[in-house]
């Protein structure tokens, strides 16, 4: 396999140790600087170049991508889709990581444990959102703030709102998050490839700091993880669209709470901390699936006239509820289910034998007027009761 990594700092730990990873098992490696690449764009011919000469043929690129440079770096890692070069993480996975706000919205749309989080712009709109989160001491974070930089606890109503106000008007984007106070000091980062989590620390935050990031001191220790915390690591990372990915997690009194999905993990940490080989892991995860290019399936199989992708939703007192999917006669009607999605599990090619059951949803490829007819009409979303968005120790003292 030849393996581009694309990094500004070749001399960096993590840099350095995939370098090493990938030199071990004889596979042809190169540091390439992430701005050091042009892009040409024609017509069936999409091209890179890089330090002004046409690149040459790679099997795979490892994006180590950091924040100052996310929109020409994931330019660039684009460029490598439409040239059909294998990357474990997607141009459009990587621009979701590193929006907090745009993550945290893909998040919670499934059964995702996150903190409470809001995003407001008008100054009459701040305490609201304190209120609606929980009241003080609340986190307070910019959307694209790195190694715990930007992330405030604010200890009151009052130093919320000034922290708030002094942020916007610094043109700084900020979310009001829940105060996860059982996690305090303290958090779990788990280092996701592919399918599983290779390693597992939790984060303690020295005394007197609230953040756990070891960058800002705090110590890491080894740890066996729970099997919810593994299946939530995962998932979180695999819904952004990332197969390499350090998650950071709360362990709040319900479950694990994602914090954050970072798309180019620091190796050095945990490596230190576990003793495990997990550059190796993620080089042979690459080499693995070097053959399977990541493909836009919207972008590739709409390009049929009147064919496209849809998900079919199956509610109670459907027609096809207890039926086996050969016997929904989609097949008969042109239309092929590509996975089936059953609570937090996914299927992928479900037998025809497999019985539907209240509640699925069906991911489709076929004529798009024939699926319109199986859709039902939008049924507006449940909201939360009054009673629902109270916080825990109100509904605690209601019962009392």
């Amino acid at each position: 396999m030849k393996l581009g990594i694309l990094s500004t700092a070749p001399n960096c730990y993590s840099t350095r140790r995939l370098k090493q990873a990938a030199e071990s098992r004889d596979h042809k490696v190169k540091v390439l600087n992430t701005l050091k690449f042009s892009i040409e764009l024609a017509a069936e011919e999409p091209e890179l170049y890089y330090r002004g000469k046409l690149l040459s043929e790679y099997d795979a690129v490892l994006p180590r991508i950091g924040a100052s440079i996310t929109y020409y770096g994931t330019a660039v890692l684009r460029q490598c889709e439409q040239m059909d070069i294998y990357t474990p993480n997607t141009s459009s996975g990587i621009g979701n990581s590193r929006d907090k706000l745009r993550s945290l919205q893909i998040l919670s749309r499934h059964d995702i444990g996150i903190p409470l989080t809001n995003f407001v712009r008008d100054r009459s709109d701040v305490i609201p959102a304190i209120e609606r989160v929980g009241g003080a001491p609340v986190i307070i974070k910019v959307l694209e703030g790195t190694q715990g930089v930007g992330v405030i606890l604010a200890e009151s109503v009052k130093s919320a709102e000034a922290i708030v106000e002094t942020l916007r008007g610094a043109n700084q984007n900020v979310l009001i998050q829940r105060f996860v106070a059982e996690s305090k000091g303290k958090d779990i980062r788990a280092f996701v490839v592919g399918d599983r989590v290779v390693a597992s620390m939790r984060r303690v935050a020295q005394a007197g700091e609230f953040r756990s990031n070891v960058h800002r001191g705090g110590k890491a220790e080894a740890i066996d993880l729970d099997p919810a915390y593994e299946r939530t690591a995962v998932r979180a990372a695999q819904i952004l669209g990332l197969r390499v990915a350090g998650v950071d997690m709360l362990e709040g009194a319900d479950g694990p709470q994602v914090m954050e999905v970072n798309s180019s993990p620091g190796l050095e940490g945990i490596e230190g901390a576990t003793g495990l080989d997990i550059a190796g892991a993620v080089v042979d995860f690459i080499a693995s699936q070097v053959n399977f290019p990541e493909l836009d399936i919207r972008q590739r199989l709409t390009v049929s006239t009147a064919y496209g992708v849809t998900e079919l939703h199956i509610p109670d007192g459907s027609g096809l509820v207890g039926k086996t999917i050969q016997e929904s006669e989609l097949r008969e009607r042109d239309i092929t289910v590509l996975t089936l999605n059953r609570g937090t599990s996914v299927i992928s090619n479900p037998k025809s034998s497999r019985v539907l059951e209240p509640g699925d949803r069906l991911l489709c490829y076929g004529k798009l007027e024939t699926m319109r007819d199986l859709i039902p009409d939008r049924q507006k979303r449940k909201r939360r009761t009054k009673i629902e968005q109270l916080d825990p120790k109100a509904l605690e003292e209601l019962d009392a």
